[in-house]
């Protein structure tokens, strides 16, 4: 036996840092798609670097900042072999959120965990983020890419995202703007978007088949269901500031509608939609009825097809629609702000959905 031993490297311990140079590399072309002119430097630096002289037009800026991940919606795509749509899903988990206290979305960073480092996954991951940051209109300025060998399987990955946005400090959108009488508008959502798939899984995936099968009531298969991009309203909600009077945004995520729309309803007021004005898509059925899910529990996990909310004055209503409309938005009027009763909370459903 030889006395001589071979000493320990990095590469030895399962981090390939060559096939992390190779995946930069094949990122670039696309992060260069979401540049801005306020944008300096290329990838590859330590910082990205955004130039913010560019917010001297402001009187007075507020800078809206928010962090998020696509949760276990990343399982979906790992098992389908499909990595470019879950970067459109972080786009709009940070950038939707952004936009709700009516900032412009200005950049964004990103944050990719893997077990092995396949330098076209990664790749693919990022085209999906940077092509989600056109359709914010933000510019992704950099990010990370982290090789975790003994923690993650060589087929597993996460990531995470923060963005920074600005608004005009006196078209701040929020609670303090709502008043009684506004209406609330609903804009469709593109199915499940990006929360609740814990609970979708656990139903769907252990008693509707495997990702390959095709759901008639889908029309396609129950993967392509499941990895159907979130939809980014981040323009969207921008454009209607600009045309008609907005008081505030919400951005349907985890907690479902009700709960979320509450977090922008002021003290004293009380938000009432009707569920009778929309029919939600064929995937929230099947989801309580594989699972026997009752309707209190999905609302409280999934957005039953309303994935982010306007509050108006009553009279903006027509413009409001025909804006979003133009922009090809499904959206309509869902419910109303009224005085708080003794007994209610800050938003509530009402009613049954329509067939």
């Amino acid at each position: 036996m030889s006395s001589e031993t071979t000493g320990a490297s990095y590469a030895s311990a399962g981090v390939d840092i060559e096939a992390g140079d190779r995946a930069v590399e094949l990122m670039k072309e696309w992060v260069k798609k979401t540049q801005r002119p306020e944008v300096l430097g290329g990838l590859g630096g330590f910082a990205g670097l955004f130039d913010a002289s560019a917010l001297k037009r402001y009187e007075r800026p507020l800078l809206a900042s928010a962090t998020d991940g696509v949760g276990t919606k990343v399982d979906i795509a790992r098992r389908m072999g499909v990595y470019d749509s879950i970067g459109h899903d972080l786009v709009a988990m940070v950038m939707d959120d952004i936009v709700v206290c009516g900032a412009e979305p200005l950049f964004m960073t990103d944050y990719i965990c893997v077990g092995k480092v396949h330098p076209e996954r990664v790749a693919a991951i990022v085209k999906g983020i940077a092509e989600g940051c056109v359709l914010a209109g933000c510019a992704l300025v950099g990010g990370e890419t982290a090789e975790h060998p003994g923690l993650l399987g060589e087929d597993d990955f996460d990531v995470a995202g923060a963005g920074t946005g600005v608004v005009e400090a006196d078209r701040l959108l929020g609670p303090d703007r709502i008043r009684t009488g506004d209406a609330v508008i609903a804009m469709a959502s593109s199915g499940l978007h990006s929360n609740g798939y814990s609970l979708v899984r656990h139903v769907l995936l252990e008693r509707a088949g495997a990702l390959e099968t095709e759901i008639a009531e889908l029309g396609r298969s129950l993967g392509e269901e499941l990895l159907e991009p979130t939809k980014i309203y981040s323009l969207d909600c921008l454009a209607l500031t600009r045309t008609a009077e907005v008081h505030a945004f919400s951005h349907i995520t985890g907690g479902g509608l009700a709960a979320n729309l509450a977090r922008v309803i002021p003290d004293g007021l009380h938000a009432v939609v009707d569920r009778s004005t929309w029919a939600p898509g064929a995937i929230f059925d099947l989801v309580g009825k594989t699972g026997n899910v009752e309707r209190l529990e999905l609302e409280k996990t999934l957005n039953m097809g309303v994935g982010m909310m306007a509050v108006v004055p009553a009279e903006s209503t027509e413009v409001a629609l025909a804006t979003l409309a133009d922009r090809g938005v499904d959206a309509w009027i869902a419910g109303e702000i009224t005085e708080r009763g003794e007994k209610t909370t800050g938003a509530e459903l009402v009613g049954d959905y329509s067939a």
